[in-house]
């Protein structure tokens, strides 16, 4: 048994969470509903003109890892953040979550900051994401501990990382000590921008290492440039082991070994949709690395996404455990 049954590897993020309506979006120059990446001035700038915000550990992969530790999962995560207060919280938060979480801290000396995204929530739950990525951009190949890649059953690779100068690298080192070691590698393509900016590497990534592929319409679309839905989730699963993308209201589309899957999402009143898909994949790796079957994982992971956006924040309030064995999947 490996001492690990998922490691994550994301940009290492702190949330400042706001509400507004969506007449504030025009008038501060903010896209709707997607992830912009903003400089330190932009950052101070957004954040004077936001009313009352709430400042929670976040980060893509960081969430999910969260979620898997939660359910009681053995995790680990691999994310820079720099010696300041935002720093303490991030890595607090998560060990709290019971993860490991080792990454050195940037020292204060350094310039850029402890990354955050001001998250605009509008009524309709839809977040806007304004990210100034800080220290967290330079993970680097030296940030990598290849004897904790090989100790994972899996790694769980952001996709928002393909951002940094160095990430496509620090990726390749995860990679090869993990399947070195026997372990698979996941990805999630995060935004459909993100891949707009790198389709290249990531399709090089998918087709060659991936053995589990994360992402939701939007984005599978915008890898294998499409409009038919169905031909893109074809492509991706004659490439992939596993695809699981979901589909907002619709759920979630599994793909593995010739056969699909549709699993119905599982209502609920969106507050925050921040991190349900980060959800979804910490849900899903759970039950996979326990043995249930791809569409009990689904389930799991449609359940656990329900809960995080039904309030503010991307991590777990309510014992998911607890949702699972409810509905009768444990």
């Amino acid at each position: 048994m490996k001492k690990f049954q998922v490691v994550g590897i994301g940009n290492a993020m702190v949330d400042v969470l706001a509400r507004a309506e969506d007449a504030f979006l025009d008038q501060a120059g903010v896209q709707k509903g997607i992830m912009q990446l903003i400089d330190m001035e932009r950052a101070v700038d957004l954040y004077s003109r936001v009313g009352p915000a709430q400042e929670i550990s976040g980060g893509s992969a960081a969430n999910t890892i969260a979620g898997m530790a939660h359910l009681g999962g053995r995790t680990a995560y691999v994310g820079k953040v720099k010696n300041d207060q935002l720093g303490a919280i991030f890595a607090h938060d998560l060990r709290a979550q019971g993860a490991v979480y080792e990454t050195a801290l940037a020292p204060k000396t350094e310039e850029a900051e402890t990354g955050r995204c001001i998250v605009i929530v509008t009524p309709d739950g839809e977040r806007s994401m304004n990210t100034y990525l800080g220290v967290t951009e330079f993970l680097s190949p030296d940030d990598i501990d290849v004897t904790q890649m090989a100790d994972a059953e899996w790694i769980y690779l952001e996709g928002y990382r393909f951002d940094g100068p160095d990430s496509h690298a620090a990726f390749a080192k995860a990679i090869t000590a993990c399947k070195d070691a026997g372990g698979r590698v996941s990805l999630t393509l995060s935004d459909p921008f993100c891949i707009e900016r790198h389709r290249d590497a990531f399709r090089d990534m998918v087709r060659d290492h991936v053995d589990l592929l994360f992402c939701n319409r939007a984005e599978m679309l915008s890898m294998y440039q499409t409009d038919d839905f169905d031909a893109a989730l074809a492509q991706a699963a004659s490439e992939v082991a596993i695809v699981a993308c979901t589909d907002s209201e619709h759920g979630v589309h599994i793909l593995s070994d010739g056969k699909r899957w549709q699993v119905p999402a599982v209502p609920t009143d969106i507050v925050d949709a921040t991190g349900a898909g980060d959800l979804f994949a910490g849900a899903f790796l759970w039950g996979l690395t326990h043995g249930h079957d791809l569409e009990t994982c689904g389930k799991m992971g449609n359940l656990a996404a329900s809960e995080v956006i039904s309030h503010i924040g991307a991590r777990p309030q309510a014992d998911l455990k607890a949702m699972f064995a409810a509905q009768g999947l444990l």
